[in-house]
């Protein structure tokens, strides 16, 4: 299994890979079950891209729970221009979406307009969403600008970056601890097994039976691209797995592969 082999093999093959990729890979892998884990430079600053929208919608979730959202609540956005890359908002511009599929959009399909209003509308900004993690316990996770300017990548930039190890961390707080109640979590899982961004990555290296749910991040520049997902292998306790890369040339295209 993953965890068996011995850590220092699969440190080898990073390291090797890295080469080949020139840049940084960067993973978080924690057996549930057995409280195992893997880390490779987990606890460097990688981009976030678009990956904190699955963190996105968490917080949306909380807010329902905590009766400050509702997820039914019809959004109107007809007068708002919609960001580049927002497939599903703008397909319902004239009624309007639920702040529930809003939300969902956002995780599942990357959506910008989706992400942008509820930020701006519901969140607090990118300020409001840091809080937000700072409540979770993850003292990595920083947003500092909107889509699509987040998406500079550039090394050395701390801004809008966290940590393979937080981030997982983070995805475990959320998808699996107690943060949510199960209602939520519920939704939040349904909502993580239904991302259609992730078939190149996290869900590619593992067994076709084994349920996926993940959030993807691709920032365009600087080879810059990620995955972590929540895994639930035949009969095992679930696996928490976060890989974050950058490259050092900025016009370095990302390799879904690694």
């Amino acid at each position: 299994s993953f965890f068996s082999q011995a850590n220092t093999k699969g440190i080898d093959e990073i390291k090797n890979l890295e080469t080949d990729f020139n840049g940084r890979i960067g993973v978080y892998a924690l057996d549930t079950g057995s409280g195992k884990s893997f880390s490779y430079k987990a606890n460097e600053r990688f981009p976030l891209c678009s990956s904190f929208k699955g963190f996105l919608a968490a917080a949306v979730l909380k807010g329902s729970q905590d009766n400050q959202l509702n997820l039914n609540q019809i959004v109107n956005y007809n007068t708002r221009s919609l960001e580049f890359y927002s497939p599903i908002t703008t397909k319902y511009k004239d009624n309007g979406m639920s702040l529930g599929d809003m939300a969902a959009a956002a995780l599942q399909y990357s959506d910008n307009g989706a992400t942008n209003i509820i930020l701006e509308r519901y969140i607090g900004g990118p300020e409001g969403m840091t809080k937000f993690m700072r409540s979770i316990g993850d003292k990595d996770f920083r947003l500092d600008r909107w889509e699509l300017d987040l998406n500079t990548a550039i090394p050395g930039d701390e801004r809008d970056t966290s940590t393979p190890a937080a981030v997982a961390k983070s995805l475990k707080t959320l998808a699996l601890g107690n943060i949510l109640n199960e209602r939520e979590k519920e939704t939040y899982q349904t909502w993580l097994k239904g991302n259609t961004t992730g078939a190149a990555r996290i869900r590619a290296s593992v067994p076709s039976d084994w349920v996926v749910g993940d959030k993807t991040g691709s920032c365009g520049a600087y080879g810059t691209a990620n995955d972590y997902a929540v895994v639930w292998p035949k009969n095992r306790a679930p696996l928490i797995i976060s890989v974050y890369t950058t490259k050092n040339e900025k016009e370095a295209k990302h390799e879904d592969k690694v």
